[in-house]
């Protein structure tokens, strides 16, 4: 019986179709991949409290559109042609370097 519900319950979730990102949100999420295919990103973190005294933390991230070499702008459009089939609603808009 739970087998049974459980089979019916995944074939419902199967056939849920995930609604494709608007232009707006393709163009956001395409663009923070664009910055990131730009170069290496660096994080860093300094802080200090009451119980454990001082703390901090460093990090490098590097994508593979970087590490391949690829243009961030081709990077742009060709992410928002896959998310939504249509050229960008916009210019990309990069961080000076």
């Amino acid at each position: 019986m739970i087998r049974g519900i459980l089979v019916l319950l995944c074939l419902g979730l199967a056939a849920c179709e995930v609604a494709p990102p608007t232009p707006q949100e393709a163009a956001d999420r395409c663009e923070e991949r664009a910055r990131a295919a730009q170069g290496p990103s660096v994080g860093l973190t300094v802080g200090a409290n009451s119980n454990t005294g001082g703390f901090g933390s460093a990090s490098i991230g590097v994508s593979g559109d970087f590490l391949r070499g690829r243009d961030p702008v081709e990077v742009y459009e060709s992410c928002v042609f896959r998310l939504t089939g249509e050229a960008p609603i916009r210019p990309v808009r990069l961080r000076l370097l």
